[in-house]
């Protein structure tokens, strides 16, 4: 009999197949003493398990690339830590087996950051799997992970690690399901990398049995469980349809009636730039450098080698815009020379900007790098400052791109209240503004983007996010400058139409949503985006917001 479940669906499309599990976690090693001389064995057998597990999460971030390739060298980076290191070296002088002794230095550490607050609270998951992963290496054991299978499934799982995530094969896995997570987490974002369809935050999924029939779609959220065949027929029809509109769209974004909206790509490197390109972008809304910077968190890269992997990007799109983010390190993205090691809540210290401002050494090289980089290019180059809190800030970093010699636009993200509500004043240091509504949100409701349980907070379609991006949006038009998305919530269809109609000027999202976005938005025109805009911004609740907008649209 068929039953319906309700997540969050995070990733276009519709996925049918048998539901398969990710492999169990490993177990908990023994507790047994070892005699004194064999101590110093046990912490070498550590060492080299510690050192090849960091090993394969790089070789595996190197193979995904783009987003993937950033999140997995963090988990490298927290594998390695030398704190950590020290705690199990520790553990084994005084008699634990090299395997119990990580089990429980990482159980100390997995508690720390669990009552930390919030946001390193998320990160939880990245470090029970680094654990997992190490411990499995001293056991002998297989490592937890993504079943072999020779069939195509949907893969059920309480959470992905970001090392599974990167790496899954879309000819087999058709989509997943995951208990936790969160419209903005790592796991979500790395599906729509892939454009396989994805539904987080649903609990209970865990108890699907083994080859249990299912039917995903991603974009809906919904999971019908052994689907009847007038169900299959009616989302595989809706799919094919689906198909279609992308296949026939092409060209730059607009509105039925020819109201432009750029579409532009969000990249972490040059081989992002592939997908991006295929897909029809327009240019690059986001470009996140912090990735270029996790490949060493001890020192900076130098500026010849800045310089080498900016113009890869900028070469590939020529008279088109390139928006660069300056490094964005701080909370999950921590680096040992610029970030500090002690703060309570590395979410709300020194993170982004304040960071660069503190480091200002670091900001102009990074700034000198992208002006040579651009240099004989006939690109737009845009440089935007993350984490810009008001004009202070703003004028600071506007002051570092004209002392740097940079000849582009200066511009600010909007990730924090503050921003949005003072947009005008910011705007009168800076030329754009572009808003990174994960962070926005994130910041708006004290919901950690990785933590399933607030992940209705995390929703792009609260009303309360929705005015804060038509306040910085109203702000730029009054000024005459420009005023795009970059988050996640570009990449929904449905939304993006909203987001026009509050006076968004371009949308930026990963290479796989770009044709859906682009077709869905050729369907409507502008009158009828702000109509729907007014309407979500009328509701009381994300799910209101969005089938009032949905009724607009629809002509009901």
């Amino acid at each position: 009999m068929q039953t319906t479940l309700r997540g969050v669906g995070v990733s276009h499309g519709v996925a049918i197949g048998e539901v398969r599990h990710m492999g169990t976690a490993v177990l908990e090693p023994p507790a047994k003493q070892i005699p004194t001389e064999e101590a110093e064995r046990e912490q070498g057998r550590a060492r080299q398990a510690v050192e090849a597990v960091a090993a394969d999460l790089i070789a595996r971030g190197n193979l995904a690339g783009g987003d993937a390739q950033g999140v997995l060298e963090a988990q490298a980076m927290m594998a390695q830590d030398p704190e950590l290191m020290s705690d199990v070296e520790r553990r084994i002088a005084v008699g634990s087996t090299a395997e119990r002794a990580v089990y429980d230095a990482f159980a100390s550490y997995r508690a720390l950051l669990a009552n930390a607050g919030e946001y390193l609270a998320g990160r939880v998951a990245d470090l029970d799997d680094v654990r997992n992963r190490i411990v499995a290496r001293l056991l002998g054991v297989p490592m937890p992970g993504v079943p072999d299978s020779d069939e195509p499934y949907v893969l059920i799982a309480r959470d992905l690690a970001p090392a599974d995530t990167a790496l899954l094969d879309p000819t087999l896995v058709l989509g997943f399901v995951t208990e936790e997570g969160g419209p903005t987490s790592h796991s979500a974002i790395l599906a729509r990398q892939l454009g396989v369809p994805a539904v987080v935050a649903l609990p209970g999924a865990g108890e699907l049995a083994e080859g249990t029939m299912v039917a995903v779609d991603g974009s809906s959220g919904e999971v019908f469980v052994e689907p009847s065949e007038t169900k299959r027929a009616e989302l595989e029809k809706s799919a094919a349809a689906r198909r279609a509109a992308l296949d026939a769209s092409s060209g730059p974004g607009a509105t039925s009636d020819g109201h432009k909206v750029p579409l532009l790509a969000n990249v972490g490197g040059p081989a992002d730039v592939p997908a991006a390109v295929d897909a029809g972008a327009e240019g690059v809304g986001l470009f996140r450098t912090e990735f270029l910077f996790l490949d060493d968190s001890k020192q900076a890269p130098s500026e010849e080698k800045q310089v080498e992997v900016y113009r890869q990007v900028l070469e590939a799109f020529p008279e088109g815009r390139v928006v660069v983010r300056v490094l964005d390190a701080g909370a999950d993205k921590p680096l040992d020379f610029l970030t500090p090691a002690d703060e309570p809540n590395p979410a709300l210290g020194v993170r982004g900007l304040r960071s660069l401002l503190d480091h200002p050494d670091v900001l102009r090289t990074q700034l000198t790098a992208l002006s040579k980089a651009a240099e004989g290019l006939p690109v737009y180059l845009e440089v935007m400052a993350p984490m810009v809190a008001d004009r202070t800030d703003a004028k600071a970093f506007a002051d570092a791109c004209r002392d740097a010699g940079l000849n582009a636009k200066f511009g600010a993200m909007v990730e924090i209240p503050s921003a949005a509500l003072r947009a005008r004043s910011i705007l009168q240091e800076v030329e754009f503004l572009s808003l990174g509504t994960n962070d926005l949100a994130q910041y708006t409701f004290a919901a950690d983007r990785q933590v399933g349980a607030v992940s209705r907070l995390q929703d792009p379609w609260q009303p309360a996010l929705l005015d804060l991006v038509a306040m910085a949006a109203e702000a730029a038009g009054a000024e005459g400058k420009s005023c795009g998305v970059c988050g996640e919530a570009a990449s929904d269809p449905l939304l993006a139409c909203v987001l026009t109609g509050l006076g968004v000027t371009s949308l930026s999202m990963g290479a796989a949503s770009i044709p859906y976005v682009r077709a869905t938005l050729a369907k409507f025109s502008l009158a009828q985006c702000e109509r729907a805009a007014a309407a979500a911004r009328a509701a009381d609740t994300a799910e209101g917001a969005k089938s009032a907008a949905q009724a607009v649209l629809s002509g009901e």
